[in-house]
């Protein structure tokens, strides 16, 4: 009698080499096997900086944790990038034997030419197909992740925000939603609203779709965050109504798609990306310092039936 169990009676040798052709067929599609994305550095690298650049200042042991990796080997990467100026260490409030990492401004100036040319490589192999393969090959990539993902797990994983362009109705989403959180968070009234009403029309009615662009972050098919560039200059971009719905924060999200707007308007040529916000708004304000952006002046006002502070932040690109 075979003392093997059901699961690993069913695995051949034909099923094993076929598996294994898949994968050599993969990585040679996807250019792993050349100079990952046209850089010096390692594919693992890459996925490394691609953490710190989507994650709130986390842990060595966080990032080893994640991507499964030797945390001696993992030191080794974090030196390599400490010693090109692109990563900073903190020490960490809670475990002073940890340090919290965060890339240097450097670093995201590395990193965002590396990102956007695997958007540019996806973007190419996907274009190759027509929509129905396209959807029948997404809907393939995310069953190997949940067939190959945590056996323990009691759920499949958690499927990544898409990140769309945007589509008829989604600007009467943004205004509703702005209008909504603010006055429940903030206990803004409907002056804000109306402000929003009046941007989301002017960008609907006037955009100039070689310089400017909005998306819509979608998670199981609901809205739940957006974020837009307008053109301010032939130089100066504008980053506008950058949101997210409660249920979506802490997921590095609200980056992601700053991120999107700044390599688009890196794309363009703008040489400066402005922004305005509000003192109080504790969060994105984070979001942009850690982006590099600076604040170039405050001024106290009376709007939104409330005392506040606006604020104009600043990155040179």
């Amino acid at each position: 009698m075979s003392n093997m169990s059901p699961k690993e009676s069913t695995v051949t040798a034909e099923r094993i080499e076929s598996f294994r052709g898949f994968n050599r067929f993969y990585t040679q599609r996807i250019g792993v096997l050349a100079p990952y994305l046209k850089s010096d550095l390692s594919l693992t690298e890459v996925r490394v900086l691609y953490e710190l650049a989507h994650r709130d200042q986390p842990t060595a042991t966080e990032i080893a944790r994640d991507l499964t990796l030797d945390a001696g080997y993992l030191s080794r990467i974090l030196r390599r990038l400490e010693s090109r100026g692109w990563l900073a260490r903190q020490a960490s409030p809670a475990d002073g034997r940890q340090s919290l990492l965060q890339l240097t401004k450097e670093g995201r100036e590395g990193f965002e030419p590396l990102q956007q040319r695997s958007r540019e490589e996806a973007a190419t192999l996907l274009g190759q197909l027509t929509e129905t393969d396209q959807r029948r090959l997404l809907e393939a990539a995310m069953a190997m992740q949940q067939l190959l993902g945590d056996a323990k797990a009691a759920e499949p994983p958690a499927r990544p925000a898409l990140l769309r362009d945007l589509q008829p109705g989604d600007m009467g989403w943004v205004v509703e939603t702005h209008g909504a959180i603010y006055a429940a968070e903030f206990g803004w009234n409907h002056e804000f609203e109306a402000m929003v009403a009046t941007i989301a029309g002017k960008m609907l009615s006037k955009q100039q779709p070689d310089w400017e662009r909005g998306w819509i972050a979608e998670k199981d098919g609901r809205r739940v965050g957006s974020a837009f560039v307008v053109r301010r200059s032939a130089t100066v971009a504008q980053l506008r109504l950058l949101i997210l719905t409660p249920d979506a924060r802490g997921q590095g999200l609200g980056m992601r798609l700053t991120d999107e707007c700044l390599a688009f308007a890196r794309s363009k040529g703008y040489r400066k990306m402005m922004l305005w916000t509000n003192s109080n708004l504790l969060a994105a304000r984070h979001i942009y310092a850690q982006r590099g952006f600076r604040l170039t002046q405050s001024e106290p006002y009376r709007g939104f039936g409330k005392d506040l502070i606006g604020e104009t932040w600043e990155l040179r690109l």
